[in-house]
């Protein structure tokens, strides 16, 4: 059974990588919509808090205040 890959920005079934520049998305355009949405920050990569800031509450570590 092959396994039909969908473009991220619109869910519409990609080409292979062989017969689509663009891949893994199914156009330019929607690569470029998504390359708008990274740089308008509406996507955005969790970060840890530096040194000496507070953890958040249920962090995975064990300092927050309920540890």
């Amino acid at each position: 059974m092959k396994r039909v890959l969908r473009c991220p920005t619109c869910k519409k079934p990609v080409e292979p990588r062989a017969r689509n520049p663009a891949f893994p998305f199914c156009s330019p355009r929607c690569r470029e919509v998504d390359l708008g949405r990274w740089l308008g920050e509406e996507y955005r990569v969790p970060d840890r808090p530096a040194e000496g800031e507070e953890q958040p509450p249920g962090s995975e570590d064990g300092s927050g205040p309920d540890a």
